[in-house]
């Protein structure tokens, strides 16, 4: 016992010493990163391999993977922001990450941040000093806040780490290649994606993934779609260029909508199998949808060839002969009604395949029922036949009966919308038609849930969010883009559209930014323009004195407070703060 408690005394005062060189290390920069990793590892070196009683496993667990119960009530915002500040300036002054990495690493990792405040007691000490002092102490593993800021849930965080790595330099291969996405113009919170799915990318050498990225603008792809292809589709950057995708790129260049329309088709909530993607449009050609019939196709109904559709609609054929669809009438379906490919179509008509099949219901019944009624199935959810017969308290033979002698009591009878559910969307539809319409062209399904709540976000008329939209449009952005943009962030086209056009020449003219910026940082035009032209006076000025990196994001210049915004900004140059009174001062 007593040898453990010498052993425990020793740590401290070496640990302390220690701590204490790295600091001075970190400050003075008089070695190279090399030594100061190597310092590092000797903390935790000395620390992990320390003797311990008790349980073995539980000692060698990080501290910020304990449970995290802190101190007092729940974590309020302040205690969140200058918690979040001394993570930033430890990350930043001590640890030497740029400040665009250690700002958005700090956050972006609330997990980590509770963590944090769980290792002080918040009821009676000054948090900033208080954590400034633990992290000076406790050296952490910058891993886990970094994988957070990625996007990475905590399951997925603790399957990354290794045990031999805990600073971002150990790994710098790793860094880089995250540096080059983020550069490229990948937002950071889509990256853990990337890491998640094509992490043999992340040890590509120096200029490999860089080339690779200019390999898919080659084939005559745009930045945005590239960017928007990495995110959905990492596996494109793993090996040499996708066959089957460039096919699909060849296709879409033989049509006039272009490159352009894969812009508003991807999306990183979906997976895609580009064979599959290629079936599809081939068959589509072969059902009689050639060039401009099939460009106007993808344009009305662009999820028509994703992955999960595409697979779904060759089991609805195969279902649809089985019950009697000679092929010819499949193919004249399909001409006529091609929104039957979509997903939520094809799951409908299986719905209504299924309900018919269970009652019994005549083949013959079936094929005419399909063949007149399309438009109503692809519209109308269902519930199964039981449900209705506990609904009307009746039987298997007396519904077959009902259907059989008026079939469209179907769309009544099994209907899944409820009548005060119709009553709502009906007065909604009514008090809003011009509003409804606009959000029809956005791509919201009539009758659904999204379309009510989106009613709800989107303010003002229908006429005033179509010339906001057209605003975005006009200034450069694509359109399926700005579809895009505008769903994401309802709330900017709450703006006129003077007021947008004036934001948007500011950062374009003033700030010389291109207009494409907006996709990533689309709240730049909710801020208030005195506060736009204020900052961005002052980075630009900095900008010429190359006191600050040339190409931050808005959110770092528009969206930190007040505070970050004159500690990292107004006060990075000696005579910065002059200069941003003059400013304010010129705005008035």
């Amino acid at each position: 016992m007593m040898v453990l408690t010498f052993l425990e005394k020793v740590e401290k005062i070496a640990h302390f010493n220690i701590c204490l060189a790295l600091s001075s290390i970190a400050h003075q920069n008089q070695v190279s990163r090399s030594k100061l990793s190597h310092v590092y590892n000797t903390v935790r070196c000395f620390q992990s391999s320390r003797f311990v009683s008790g349980d073995k496993k539980s000692s060698l667990r990080h501290w910020s993977q304990s449970p995290t119960r802190v101190f007092g009530n729940r974590v309020s915002r302040s205690m969140k922001n200058e918690a979040q500040k001394a993570l930033l300036d430890y990350l930043h002054n001590t640890r030497a990450l740029s400040f665009v990495d250690a700002e958005h690493i700090s956050n972006n990792s609330p997990r980590y941040i509770r963590a944090l405040l769980s290792k002080i007691d918040t009821r009676k000490e000054d948090i900033s000093r208080s954590l400034a002092r633990f992290l000076r102490y406790n050296p952490i593993n910058e891993f886990e806040p970094f994988f957070e800021s990625l996007g990475l849930r905590p399951s997925e965080v603790s399957r990354f780490l290794q045990r031999d790595m805990a600073l971002l330099s150990d790994d710098g291969v790793m860094f880089e290649n995250f540096r080059v996405l983020s550069n490229y113009g990948i937002p950071r919170s889509k990256i853990g994606r990337v890491y998640k799915e094509a992490r043999e990318i992340f040890g590509y050498e120096d200029g490999v993934l860089a080339s690779k990225l200019e390999a898919h603008e080659s084939l005559g792809l745009s930045k945005p779609i590239v960017i928007k292809l990495v995110i959905c589709c990492p596996s494109l950057l793993v090996g040499e260029v996708d066959c089957e995708f460039v096919s699909v790129v060849n296709k879409l260049k033989g049509l006039n909508i272009g490159c352009d329309w894969l812009g508003g088709y991807l999306s990183d909530g979906n997976t895609y199998n580009w064979r599959r993607i290629l079936e599809t449009m081939e068959l589509l050609d072969k059902l009689g949808f050639k060039e401009e019939k099939l460009s106007s196709l993808l344009k009305t109904y662009p999820d028509l060839v994703g992955e999960t559709s595409g697979n779904k609609a060759y089991v609805m054929f195969d279902k649809l002969q089985k019950v009697g669809l000679e092929m010819s009438e499949i193919d004249r379906l399909v001409i006529d009604h091609p929104d039957m490919l979509l997903e939520i179509s094809v799951k409908r008509i299986l719905e209504a395949l299924k309900f018919l099949i269970r009652i019994r219901m005549e083949r013959q019944f079936i094929v005419r029922f399909l063949l007149q009624h399309m438009k109503l199935i692809c519209s109308s959810p269902l519930v199964g036949p039981k449900a209705v017969y506990m609904r009307l308290k009746i039987g298997r033979d007396e519904l077959h009966g009902i259907i059989k002698e008026d079939p469209l009591k179907l769309f009544t009878l099994a209907s899944k919308t409820t009548t005060d559910r119709r009553i709502e969307l009906d007065s909604l539809d009514l008090r809003n038609a011009e509003k409804t319409a606009f959000l029809l062209k956005l791509g919201y399904v009539e009758n659904s849930d999204e379309m009510v709540t989106a009613l709800k976000k989107f303010q003002g008329r229908g006429d005033e969010l179509q010339e906001r939209f057209d605003c975005l449009v006009k200034a450069g952005l694509d359109y399926n883009v700005v579809t895009e943009v505008v769903k994401r962030a309802p709330h900017i086209l709450s703006r006129p559209s003077h007021i947008l056009e004036k934001k948007i020449n500011i950062l374009t003219d003033y700030l010389g930014y291109p207009v494409e910026t907006l996709i990533e940082s689309p709240t730049y035009l909710c801020y208030s323009i005195e506060r736009i032209h204020q900052r961005f006076s002052m980075y630009i000025w900095l900008r010429e004195r190359e006191a600050v990196i040339p190409r931050l994001t808005l959110g770092t210049i528009i969206g930190i407070s007040n505070t970050r915004f004159l500690a990292y900004f107004v006060n990075s140059h000696p005579e910065g703060p002059a200069a941003w009174e003059s400013i304010k001062k010129a705005s008035t």
